[in-house]
């Protein structure tokens, strides 16, 4: 869940300062006295703009996640834990076929791990310490190997692909939103009045949390991979037990709803709920390893 979170929100942060810059450029303008109905010159901006904030996400992503989790890479292990942890990425990384990622160590109470990086070989995993105070080994080890499983993917270079097409038809329907409503509500004949401007940043909004459901989709998709990677990496008795303790964890009462919200708790999403969420309820990540042919 976090590397998903990491990356929308660098991505949207992103998107508000290019289209900004767009605006102080005139670029807005350029565009604007080509035609006002020049859907190809509009979507080829869009399509700029959608792809440079998705790309750019993706470039910052490990920069990004040291900085907002405070993550620690280790360099020189200085404990036995330490030590553990960068043998097992070595070991993993190994046998997935891809370079040695960093490795790193965030504080923070909730059971979790998130891998993330623009390139496959210079990737970087992070787990917790509430993950390593309150897994074992094994299952630790299974967590790491899911992770390693996602940097092995690529998911993150498809999430921003992804993201990128997402991003260039937001922004185009956006404005054509803001041009129709501009012309037909608030009567601008000539240029675009402040109707447009507003309508086309509501627009943006509202189109953005939609689009955001396919981002979800996939992401939920990848990590049923995820985890089957990582069977395959440390036995499939170690993942679903990995699994197993997850559900457990975030089954306490204390946990934060906000987790919940995203389905790692494991409960069951319904209607739209379900929509929006990152990863899939663990009993169904658990169910699809049971029946998974080894």
């Amino acid at each position: 869940m976090k590397r998903i979170l990491l990356f929308l929100g660098t991505n949207l942060a992103i998107l508000l300062v290019l289209s900004i810059t767009m605006q102080l450029l005139g670029v807005d303008k350029m565009l604007n006295q080509q035609g006002e109905n020049n859907f190809a010159g509009l979507l080829i901006f869009s399509a700029i703009m959608g792809f440079a904030g998705s790309l750019i996400s993706l470039a910052m992503s490990k920069w990004t996640a040291k900085r907002m989790t405070g993550a620690n890479v280790i360099t020189t292990p200085s404990n036995p834990t330490e030590v553990w942890l960068l043998a097992t990425v070595k070991r993993q990384a190994e046998a997935a076929g891809i370079g040695m990622p960093e490795v790193a160590i965030y504080n923070a109470p909730d059971v979790n791990a998130f891998a993330t990086g623009m390139n496959r070989n210079n990737a970087l995993v992070a787990v917790s310490t509430g993950l390593l105070n309150s897994m074992d080994k094994d299952e630790a080890e299974a967590v790491l190997g899911h992770e390693i499983t996602h940097v092995a993917n690529g998911d993150m270079v498809t999430l921003a692909l992804i993201q990128g097409v997402v991003n260039t038809f937001v922004i185009f329907l956006s404005r054509i939103v803001g041009q129709i409503v501009d012309k037909a509500v608030f009567k601008t004949t000539r240029g675009h009045g402040p109707g447009f401007w507003i309508t086309t940043m509501i627009a943006q909004l509202v189109l953005g949390i939609l689009a955001s459901i396919i981002v979800m989709w996939f992401s939920r998709q990848r990590e049923f991979r995820a985890d089957a990677g990582g069977a395959r990496l440390v036995g499939k008795g170690k993942m679903i037990a990995a699994l197993e303790r997850l559900k457990q964890a975030y089954q306490q009462p204390h946990l934060p709803d906000k987790i919940a919200a995203f389905g790692v708790s494991g409960n069951v999403g319904v209607g739209i709920k379900r929509l929006f969420m990152s990863h899939p309820p663990l009993d169904e990540r658990i169910a699809a390893l049971r029946n998974s042919v080894d």
